[in-house]
Parts: C-alpha cells; structure tokens; sequence
C-alpha cells in the first residue's frame, strides 16, 4: 500500500534553523538602524552600520548554529558508539531493554520480545537508537546544513531593511524601517506556519510583537543617548 501522508517532520532542522536566521535578520539589522537612525546618524553612517550588522550577523549566526549543533550531533554520536558496545558485550540484555520499551508502549511481552528481535536482526543499532534513545535520521544534528540555513536566511532579512537605507531619507528612516520590517516579519511568521503546518495568526504575533519591542528599546537607546556612530 502506498504511503500518501504528508508529514513535516523532515523540515524540522533546516526550517528552525532557518527562521531563526531570517527572524533575527530583520530584528537585528531593524534595529540597529533604527537605533542609529534615532540617534540623528547621517543616512551614510547608518548605512555602514547595517552592513557591519549583516556581514557580523550572518557570521555570528552560522558560527553559532554550528557550534551548537555540533555539539548535540558529538553527543548523539557518543550514545551510539556506547549503544555499539553494549550490543557487541550484552546483546541479551539489550533485547530485554528494547522489549521492554515496546511493552511500555502498549504491546504485550510476547509480541514485544518478537518485534525486537525482528528489529534487531535487520538493525540493531538503528532500533535502539531510534526506540531507545530517541535519535532518527529525520531529526538527527547536521551542523553545516544548520549553519548555511541560518546564515543565508539571517542575510536575506538583514538586506530587507538595509535597502530602505539606499532610498528613504534619513528624516523617515526610523518609521520606514520599522513599519516595514514589521510587515517582513509578519510575512515571515506566515511563512513559517504554512510549512511546519501551524496556526498562522500565533505565529505572526509572535514574531511582530518581538520584533517591535526590540525596534522600540533601541529607538529609545538612540534617542536617548543621541550617539552618533
């Protein structure tokens, strides 16, 4: 029987990633130019400014997701070779162990014993990494594809607003930018819903109402201290 279920799961790691990245291109650079704009800058020192935040972002961005996932790929991989172990040394027990997860998860002993052995003479290693320790292909660590997501999305909202700084005076700058970058990030929530399968409206507020509270607090930075950069 073919299988014609639609899931997301799959999406899970580069579309975290990637909104992630996006989200906090448009905050970020939004901010830093409403910032600078409220600060009274020239347009060209406020231009220079977002450019250093994208080019610092993105890097910063991808550095961080692949340090972070790294880690989480470094411990999953040190399970495994654990769980190589105690195959090689403890097979028995480790049949007990994995009938033992599906009992908990409503199969009698009978039938538990027989599913892990069928399990485990196709994969051993692949049953209890999925059953026992909860790590699948769909939902494993991969730190370059995280860190590429991240990087390329946090540079693609950043130049969202930094080219409001090429063609509105800086008098209209700061609401330019934050009025527009709220709408990008409206969008952006929408977008997110629809391709992890969530609730539109919750996830647009979410992002815009985060978003203008970091717009705010710096225009109030800059406003207050009057700094120029």
């Amino acid at each position: 029987m073919r299988h014609t279920e639609r899931h997301r799961t799959h999406r899970v790691g580069w579309l975290r990633a990637a909104v992630l990245g996006a989200n906090d291109g448009i905050v970020s650079t939004a901010s830093l130019i409403v910032g600078v704009a409220a600060a009274e800058s020239s347009q060209a020192n406020v231009l220079v400014a977002g450019i250093a935040g994208l080019v610092a972002g993105a890097m910063s961005m991808a550095a961080g997701e692949y340090v972070s996932v790294s880690s989480q790929s470094d411990t999953e991989n040190a399970d495994l070779d654990r769980e190589r172990v105690e195959l090689a040394t403890d097979a028995v027990n480790e049949h007990e162990e994995l009938a033992a997860i599906y009992v908990a998860r409503g199969l009698d002993a009978k039938l538990a014993r027989e599913v892990a052995t069928q399990l485990m003479a196709k994969d051993a290693l692949g049953a209890h990494a999925r059953d026992e320790l909860g790590i699948s292909d769909t939902l494993s660590a991969r730190p370059v594809q995280a860190a590429l997501a991240s990087a390329a999305t946090f540079a693609v909202g950043a130049a969202m607003p930094l080219l409001l700084v090429v063609f509105v005076p800086a008098s209209a700058l700061v609401w330019a930018v934050s009025g527009s970058s709220l709408f990008f990030l409206a969008l952006l929530g929408g977008l997110a819903a629809r391709a992890g399968g969530s609730p539109v409206l919750k996830s647009v507020a979410r992002v815009t109402f985060w978003g203008a509270l970091a717009m705010a607090l710096t225009a109030g930075v800059g406003a207050l201290f009057g700094a120029t950069v």
